[in-house]
């Protein structure tokens, strides 16, 4: 047989061999959904050890440490490095269960959520000697405390018989004035560190991030919203405005720069560390408030990323000023990208990605801190693994947009390895090097915030099924609610359901489900925006040489390919 009739023959086979044995649509349905099911009650038992363990041998301080079975009060030493500035009689702000509080709702364990809602009202206090990093502050307990007001509040007829009276707000309130003295700067950039009892220390330092100065708008908005008080939204707003307003000439912002000469540190930049939830915070605001101006910051935001960082699939890092590659390294803050990319709908861009995080993944068993992409190994010194949850929360997204099976065990070999690695009888314990899966006594509060929730969800959706929210950086629930916006994208309409046309009939879909795509396209008058999605072509007359010189088509965030004859487009090959 010839080799072109035996290559037919393969074809034939391969086309055929679905209609004999491929199980029936109904049936792989039936299979992901027990599956679904099973890791489930997994994820659920998962949260359960770890917030028992802490709230054993921890509460009320910060954090558990699950090896020794002991506790820190690490909310002064977030982000805090070299561990300057300690307090000496600070006793913890029970930080692990007010991050725990929308995770205990998600899980439909309202008498716990009751429970932790009344100690916190009784026993809460911010007035206390602690210099606290203002960006993981606002992001871990002012979010924390307003998510959980807002489910309080919503359903406080099927809670608390009367005995909730704003008792969160309140004391989120005092925390975000607690906040303001740090933004008293000649820029109105705030200090990165704050005493919640003192206001900003003399000879405070006056560096900070990206992150820091532009990752406030959600928790402060929302503050502000609830309780009338501009303060403090306009204070992140302005902050904001002004760390945009220090963008480079290819919107593109580096890494670290001075609250007080507003002048730049580190001109690196990438969408890890120090930048990340800047891009996050943009387009989440938009979605939240409605506000025009976060929509078209994030589009320019966004077209620089793809256009300088953008390696095939992977992000490196470059100078802001010239779009020069600077650091060819993954860091496993980058794994948030994906879920970021799926609410803009760039649904292509967002699995390739994850797809490659998924490999290293693999290839390690959990997810290192710095992988070095120029030599294919791990950075020498930031071997661990926090039991971060980004990785989780793109897995989650890309689920919602896609229904593709693939995410679900995608999952399930998250949910086994952290069961495998990271489970000790205490709790569950950081990696401190993903060679040698050595453990370190420490169980970060996000743990319960956000890896246990995005995991839940990615198994059980009916969180998200019938109201639309927004999730804060720290994994917080905001509900998009109408009287919060000035103009409320189409996808976002804030009734229980958004009406999908299929066929003759409208089926109705949940707006986390739905791909953005040609992603919040706005209309100025007669002037359409073009979608967040849209990557032009290298060169202006559309010649190629490779498919790396062509972009993603701005109507359907299709990825465009160079064709035999070196121009870009979408061919389509029969």
């Amino acid at each position: 047989m010839s080799s072109r009739k035996s290559g037919t023959w393969l074809l034939l086979i391969l086309v055929i061999f679905p209609i004999f044995f491929e199980p029936s649509v109904s049936l792989l349905n039936s299979r992901c959904e027990a599956k679904k099911r099973q890791m489930r009650e997994k994820v659920r038992k998962m949260f359960y050890h770890a917030y028992e363990n802490y709230m054993t041998y921890a509460f009320p301080h910060d954090e558990l440490k699950p090896i020794s079975k002991s506790h820190t009060d690490s909310l002064s030493e977030l982000g805090n490095l070299k561990l300057e500035h300690l307090p000496q009689d600070y006793n913890g702000s029970a930080l692990t269960l007010i991050e725990s509080l929308s995770s205990l709702f998600i899980l439909g364990n309202y008498t716990e959520f009751e429970r932790a809602v009344l100690w916190l009202s009784d026993n809460l206090t911010f007035d206390v000697d602690a210099r606290v990093n203002l960006f993981e502050c606002n992001i871990r307990v002012l979010g924390g405390l307003v998510s959980a007001h807002l489910l309080a509040t919503d359903f406080s007829n099927r809670l608390f018989q009367g005995s909730y009276n704003n008792q969160l707000l309140v004391l989120a309130e005092d925390l975000g004035r607690r906040f303001l003295p740090a933004f008293a700067t000649p820029t109105g950039l705030p200090y990165a560190w704050i005493n919640l009892k003192y206001g900003v220390i003399e000879n405070e330092t006056t560096e900070t991030s990206t992150s820091g100065c532009g990752s406030l708008i959600l928790e402060m908005g929302a503050l502000s919203r609830l309780t009338g008080d501009p303060r403090y939204e306009a204070a992140a707003l302005r902050a904001l405005r002004k760390l945009w307003s220090m963008r480079s000439s290819l919107n593109l912002l580096g890494t670290t720069l001075d609250v007080r000469t507003g002048e730049w540190i580190e001109y690196s930049s990438g969408i890890g560390a120090g930048v990340d939830s800047f891009y996050e915070y943009l387009y989440k605001a938009h979605i939240l408030f409605g506000k025009e101006d976060f929509w078209r910051m994030f589009h320019y935001a966004y077209l620089g990323v793809q256009k300088y960082f953008k390696h095939g699939p992977w992000y490196h890092e470059a100078d802001m000023r010239t779009g020069t590659a600077t650091y060819w390294q993954l860091t496993s803050l980058q794994a948030f990208w994906p879920g970021l990319q799926v609410l803009v709908g760039d649904i292509s861009a967002a699995n390739s990605s994850h797809r490659e995080f998924f490999y290293v993944w693999n290839k390690f068993g959990v997810l290192p801190e710095r992988y070095l992409l120029d030599l294919q190994m791990i950075h020498p010194t930031e071997r661990y693994y926090p039991l971060r949850p980004e990785f989780a929360e793109s897995t989650f997204y890309l689920y919602q947009a896609t229904k593709d099976p693939w995410y679900i065990q995608v999952g399930e070999s998250i949910v086994n390895a952290l069961e495998l690695y990271t489970k000790v009888e205490g709790g569950f314990a950081s990696i401190k090097d993903v060679t040698t899966m050595q453990q370190e006594d420490h169980q970060h509060s996000f743990f319960l915030a956000e890896t246990c929730k995005y995991l839940y969800l990615l198994f059980d959706d009916s969180f998200v099924a019938d109201r639309n929210y927004i999730f804060t950086t720290e994994g917080h629930p905001l509900p998009v609610s109408s009287a919060w916006h000035e103009r409320l994208p189409e996808t976002y309409i804030p009734s229980n359901w958004t009406y999908v046309k299929s066929g003759r009939e409208a089926k109705r879909a949940s707006a986390m489900s739905l791909q953005v795509c040609p992603a919040m396209s706005l209309s100025d008058g007669e002037q359409r925006i073009e979608s967040a999605c849209h990557i032009p072509d290298t060169h202006s007359d559309h010649r190629c040489y490779s498919d790396e010189e062509c972009g993603v088509e701005s109507t359907n965030c299709r990825r465009r390919s160079c064709s035999m004859a070196g121009y870009c487009g979408l061919w389509l090959f029969i």
